[in-house]
């Protein structure tokens, strides 16, 4: 039996996976997005506020998350 996965954050494996950046370059990625919105090191970037960062759509970038 699968279980529905609903994830709510982003990692630098999925911002790679997304974008076809190294895994550097995705952790930067990351740390801009932090900086963007004010968040310390410790806290989780979320999907929304990955796609409001990066101008994609929700729809697009779900599944390949999710997915």
């Amino acid at each position: 039996m699968k279980t529905e996965s609903n994830r709510l954050c982003v990692y630098p494996k999925d911002i790679q996976r997304i974008t076809g950046k190294s895994y550097r370059q995705s952790t930067r990625v990351m740390q801009k997005i932090r900086t963007k919105f004010n968040k310390v090191e410790n806290e989780y970037v979320s999907i929304e506020e990955f796609c409001q960062y990066t101008s994609l759509k929700y729809e697009q970038v779900a599944p390949l998350i999710l997915g």
